[in-house]
């Protein structure tokens, strides 16, 4: 019986492990994706500016 509880426990562990390895990896993905996103919203506010002064300025 304590066996068959500490077999279960260190495949619990392991598994504890993984998905903390897991959560962490998605975590920088998702720091990674909004610093993409943080970049392309400000080339989108550059290009509009610039496409307003060029529509406002008469060409």
């Amino acid at each position: 019986m304590r066996d068959n509880l500490e077999k279960r426990l260190a495949e619990l562990r392991e598994e504890y492990a993984s998905g903390t390895q897991v959560l962490a990896e998605l975590r920088k993905k998702q720091d990674e994706v909004q610093a993409t996103l943080l970049r392309i919203s400000g080339a989108i506010q550059v290009l509009e500016e610039l496409l307003g002064d060029t529509q406002g300025g008469g060409g």
